[in-house]
């Protein structure tokens, strides 16, 4: 028998806070965390629960514990999970490497994102050609 251990975040973090589930995300720290326990998850993402865990104990995914000690995944990480397979399943990438293949694409959106929000840069000041 397979013992998978789950990350468990630090109370007050949220797993709201780390999925951008929007500006409120780190407003009302004393509420109920949103999201989705790990069964109703693994039927939101198509994944197995004991795949969800395993996913959470390899760090891909993260939860934390509701009110009630039940592990609770944000619904944005739904999406997540999605990229997680479409990876293992298209590309052949074992999940452990899944890791660092999604710190390079997130770093890669979050460049893109910055360079779209900078102004053209020289645009207003070139001068006009003879």
């Amino acid at each position: 028998m397979t013992t998978l251990l789950v990350r468990i975040r630090p109370p007050g973090t949220g797993v709201g806070a780390d999925a951008g589930l929007g500006s409120d995300a780190g407003a009302g720290r004393d509420s109920p965390v949103p999201g989705l326990d790990l069964e109703a998850f693994g039927l939101a993402s198509g994944l197995h629960p004991d795949l969800v865990r395993r996913l959470v104990a390899l760090g891909l995914l993260d939860a934390e514990p509701d009110a009630s000690g039940r592990y609770v995944l944000a619904a944005r990480a739904v999406a997540r999970a999605g990229r997680i397979e479409r990876l293992r399943r298209d590309l052949g990438i074992t999940y452990t490497a899944t890791g660092v293949v999604l710190d390079l694409l997130d770093r890669i959106d979050e460049l893109e994102r910055l360079l779209r929000a900078r102004p053209a840069r020289g645009e207003a000041h070139r001068p006009p050609v003879s």
